[in-house]
């Protein structure tokens, strides 16, 4: 099986010149949001449609990863008598890769659930101490690729929907408090692992409505509005000693923060059986084989990458199809966002866009602009001996043709990770080279599948309470390595608060629609070196320019969560009152 490879230290780099001059602290914008109704068919099954995926090392408890994958988009609170719930008949999945030298995944979590009508004889979903379509789940665990499972919880609790004071609280309800029904939910599996399932606030912020208006983001004639502000999900979450997480014969300690035996990928999906019969005198009857319907890795590949006609067929693969199954690379060496960053292609219809714009003169010589050639130019140069551009490094992966400029960033940013070598460093101690060897930053490399999220689990955490933690994930750890002192003054490696920020896995506060938009204008480029088309270093040394700046201050106004996250697992908000709430 060919190995893909290679990175881009993207998001990383992204804001990190922004604060060279500004020292500050970006908020983030928001564009689309990620895998809610993604595609036309799972669209019109919301119950198995996954909406985003998280993975990060626990900031209070920084032995364990947490794991999030969130489903059933657009949950209106007030959304009774049949509130949303986790569906039967599907087999909900979390997905961890973690030795790229066996083919597909090593450690599957699969969540099945059972709904129980206690009281069928009242429309209420819940009275007099009872429920309905009262749901409870079993866990079950593979260590073996998949070839077997093991049960680890039976009848796990999943608390009720928020339906109001008198449904939860009162005495004609179920008489506690919500957050009591909430954080009993919480348990331990046989196994070790914390285990919660249930409604929470969507943990996702973005205006919906100005983005998917032909990219009006930020909003050309009124303000921003978070269009998940005030819907919940329903949640997966799993908190996982690392040592249940590291590969096979990895040493318990890390070598040093980039150790790359304890770089993981993680996605996540839903199936269903094949067949569902339909009958005028029972409940639908399903058979047949198991078919993935729903998957996530990185946030935002299916909604702004692959296109409406793919979509689909993108859902049902895994991401060890996109190995050999290549048609969809296209999209990412040009992407169509690009095309409203090109004042020569459709950059002037997109008003919104007007600051994202990309390096077609980098250099003096590197166009990226779709259709272009990128670094081909490069290609069989002696400068690229050693550097992941070689050929005997990673085989033609990272300029494999021309007319494919963003092979170098952009694809290897969703299929294989970010590896520590040359280009793919900071810019600190490059001496203003981009092939030579800069301050190590990241290495979540794991060439053995196409779209998951990968973290590397050795980077510590970054306290939620440090005035240096930030949303821009590493885009702000690229700043300070790039900007502030002691960090820009050596070419070591070292911790940089946020190296455990998106796309080193993905935290819940993590801005990734705009380090994502970043990217497609090219600032991870620009953090190796490859600066903007304005730098002129004859007349300034510095590469801090107009159009740098304008891509790093670009924001869709929504910039945080309409809710607030918890200090403890499962760190997500309690999900909206349907008593309080109006849209």
């Amino acid at each position: 099986m060919e190995k893909s490879k290679t990175y881009f230290s993207a998001n990383g780099i992204k804001s990190f010149m922004l604060l060279m001059i500004f020292g500050c602290l970006f908020c983030v914008t928001d564009a689309y949001a990620s895998s809610h109704r993604e595609a036309p068919l799972i669209s019109g099954d919301p119950l198995a449609d996954n909406t985003d995926l998280y993975a990060f090392r626990s900031p209070d408890d920084p032995n364990t990863i947490t794991i999030i994958a969130s489903y059933i988009p657009g949950e209106v609170p007030y959304g009774g008598p049949n509130y949303y719930t986790f569906g039967e008949n599907i087999r909900y999945e979390i997905h961890i890769d973690n030795d790229a030298s066996i083919p597909g995944d090593e450690i599957t979590y699969r969540f099945t659930f059972n709904l129980t009508n206690e009281d069928p004889t009242t429309f209420f979903n819940i009275r007099l101490n009872q429920q309905n379509l009262k749901a409870t789940y079993t866990l079950e665990r593979s260590t073996d690729g998949g070839n077997t499972f093991t049960t680890i919880v039976s009848d796990g609790p999943v608390p009720p929907p928020n339906i109001g004071p008198r449904s939860i609280e009162g005495g004609a309800g179920l008489n506690q408090s919500y957050a009591s029904l909430f954080s009993s939910a919480v348990t331990t599996a046989s196994t070790g692992e914390r285990v919660f399932a249930g409604p929470t606030d969507d943990p996702f912020f973005v205006d919906l409505g100005s983005i998917f208006d032909l990219g009006d983001a930020q909003r050309q004639n009124s303000g921003p509005r978070d269009g998940l502000a005030k819907f919940n999900v329903h949640s997966l979450a799993l908190q996982i000693p690392i040592t249940t997480l590291l590969k096979n014969g990895a040493a318990t300690t890390p070598s040093n923060i980039l150790d790359p035996d304890y770089v993981i990928g993680v996605w996540a999906s839903s199936s269903r059986p094949a067949i569902k019969t339909l009958s005028a005198t029972s409940d639908p009857v399903y058979s047949g084989d198991w078919v993935q319907v729903s998957r996530l890795g990185m946030p935002l590949t299916n909604e702004a990458v692959i296109p409406i006609g793919q979509k689909d067929f993108w859902n049902r693969i895994t991401p060890y199809d996109e190995i050999s199954e290549t048609t969809m690379d296209e999209y990412f060496y040009n992407p169509e966002l690009a095309l409203y960053m090109d004042d020569d292609q459709f950059g002037g219809a997109v008003p919104a866009f007007s600051a994202l714009r990309i390096q077609t003169s980098s250099l003096g010589a590197f166009d990226f602009s779709n259709g272009a050639d990128g670094l081909f130019g490069l290609k069989g140069d002696p400068a690229l001996a050693g550097t992941a551009l070689d050929d005997n490094v990673f085989g033609t992966l990272l300029l494999p043709a021309a007319g494919k400029p963003r092979a170098v960033d952009l694809w290897p940013a969703f299929h294989t990770g970010v590896p520590n070598v040359i280009p793919y460093q900071l810019a600190t101690g490059k001496d203003g080279n981009p092939l030579a060897a800069g301050k190590p930053f990241v290495n979540n490399f794991l060439p053995n599948g196409g779209d998951m999220l990968r973290l590397n689990m050795a980077v510590p955490p970054t306290p939620r309470n440090d005035p240096n933690f930030s949303s821009l994930g590493l885009i702000q750890a690229a700043a300070i390595g790039l900007t502030v002192a002691p960090f820009n003054q050596t070419a070591d490696l070292e911790f940089i608060p946020n190296m455990d920020g998106f796309p080193n896995g993905r935290r819940l506060e993590d801005d990734v629609t705009r380090i994502e938009l970043q990217a497609v204008s090219g600032v991870v480029l620009a953090a190796i070196g490859l600066w903007y088309d304005d730098f002129d270093p004859s007349s300034s040394p510095s590469p801090v320019t107009q159009d740098l700046l304008d891509v790093l201050t670009y924001t869709t106004g929504v910039e945080t969560n309409d809710a607030p996250f918890t200090n403890s697992f499962p760190y997500l908000a309690m999900p909206w009152r349907g008593t309080e709430v109006r849209q």
